[in-house]
């Protein structure tokens, strides 16, 4: 009998098994709050959005992101939904997208389905129940959406906005408007599954321990102008990319100063290589591929961002190393940032392909400055000396070969957790 139920589940009917009671992800909520207001978030990851919903939304591009607003105040609020993800999905689109289709089954199977040309008569069965189940699909979805609506004084507003896929670190705004004044809350929350190549050295921790120099500008300066002016190889040989980016700040702030458009980059492995080597041959992008290793003071970069355009063959991308000096107790990270334009033969890497620089390197450098400056988180910017000049007639070249000129000086940006308007650094 459990035979024929199974027979019967698996070839006349689609089931939908959504698990609304499965909420890991409550025990992980990052919460912002004062005195009106108090928001609480998680973001799923794969597996859990999977369970909950019984669809998997992550090969549709979506990330549902669970919300809960309590209203403390006296007044009404109201949730910008377009604050968390302009792009976000309305909870019927999101659904749609997640329809079960029978027809577009049976394309996939191509000539295999004419070895089961004699099930064809189960098809009608097959389509009445794919339609039941998308329809209690619906119906989960705008059941589990948190909705554009007032949230009154003293009530409570929770559920699901349908974001795009993020991996690694997911950074967003929660934004409410009242009668009286706006709210704005910034989250920076790590999503579990991409093994991202900061994650192992706990650079938060870091900040905090070991031996830092407490400094004031006129000393951060100095001892800025006096650090190499390139990144060099494994064995501190050979000179590569010029270190011409400082930031200062903490390692959280330093993230979500950069914002949703730069992403992290996954450690170096056999899935990672492979997901590189598919997008190189498809002239695809790929939002997480790994940089090579760079070295300063001994060790590679403590982690590295990279903004992409449409392929894996273009994009900025920097890294940054924590160094001892703080400055009003807040770290100082130095850093090599440079624009990949394109691909070329090199026979000095393992796979006879590597990314060839933009050799104007002061454009990428100023590009992130303004990027940052943008942002509206700086708080101080300026210029110093140290990364060494090289003009356009006599350029140097980094460790692949590839020529790049340079005025020699480090942009500095000094981030702050609030917005506020930059000041210039008198450096220069």
């Amino acid at each position: 009998m459990e035979f024929l139920k199974g027979w019967k589940s698996l070839w006349l009917t689609v089931p939908y098994t959504p698990c609304p009671e499965y909420r890991p992800f409550l025990d992980r909520l990052s919460v912002c709050e004062d005195d009106d207001l108090c928001v609480e978030t998680a973001v799923l990851d794969d597996g859990e959005s999977d369970k909950f919903f019984g669809v998997s939304l992550a090969r549709r591009g979506i990330q549902p992101v669970w919300l809960r607003i309590t209203n403390r105040s006296d007044q009404p609020f109201w949730l910008r939904l377009a604050s968390i993800d302009p792009n976000y999905y309305p909870p019927l689109e999101a659904a749609y997208t997640s329809h079960f289709r029978i027809g577009r089954q049976l394309l996939e199977f191509g000539l295999l389905a004419l070895v089961f040309v004699h099930l064809l008569i189960l098809l009608p069965f097959k389509l009445w129940s794919a339609h039941r189940a998308n329809r209690r699909m619906d119906a989960f979805f705008q059941d589990q959406g948190i909705g554009w609506g007032a949230i009154p004084p003293g009530e409570v507003h929770q559920g699901f906005i349908f974001t795009t896929l993020d991996e690694g670190t997911k950074q967003f705004s929660v934004k409410l408007f009242g009668a009286r004044q706006g709210k704005d809350y910034s989250f920076s929350i790590p999503v579990r599954g991409l093994r991202v190549d900061h994650h192992s050295r706990q650079l938060s921790e870091a900040e905090r321990s070991g031996e830092s120099v407490a400094c004031d500008e006129a000393t951060v300066r100095l001892r800025l102008e006096a650090m190499p002016r390139c990144t060099v190889n494994r064995v501190g040989k050979n000179e590569g990319d010029p270190l011409n980016l400082v930031v200062i700040g903490r390692f959280e702030t330093v993230l979500s100063g950069f914002g949703a458009r730069w992403d992290e980059t996954e450690t170096i492995s056999l899935q990672s290589c492979w997901r590189t080597l598919m997008a190189f041959s498809l002239g695809r992008p790929y939002r997480y591929s790994p940089v090579s290793a760079l070295y300063f003071q001994g060790r590679s970069q403590d982690f590295a961002l990279q903004k992409i355009r449409q392929s894996i063959n273009e994009r900025m991308h920097l890294r940054l190393w924590l160094t001892p000096l703080r400055l009003d107790g807040r770290p100082v990270w130095v850093g090599q940032v440079s624009r990949d334009i394109g691909v070329r033969f090199t026979p000095k890497t393992w796979n006879l392909t590597t990314h060839k620089i933009d050799p104007n390197v002061d454009d990428a450098r100023d590009f992130v400055l303004d990027y940052l400056v943008e942002g509206g988180h700086v708080d101080r910017v300026g210029y110093v000396d140290g990364a060494g000049a090289a003009p356009s007639t006599a350029p140097r070249h980094n460790l692949t070969g590839d020529p790049y000129f340079t005025d020699g000086r480090r942009a500095v940006v000094i981030l702050s957790e609030t917005r506020t308007t930059p000041k210039v650094l008198q450096w220069t």
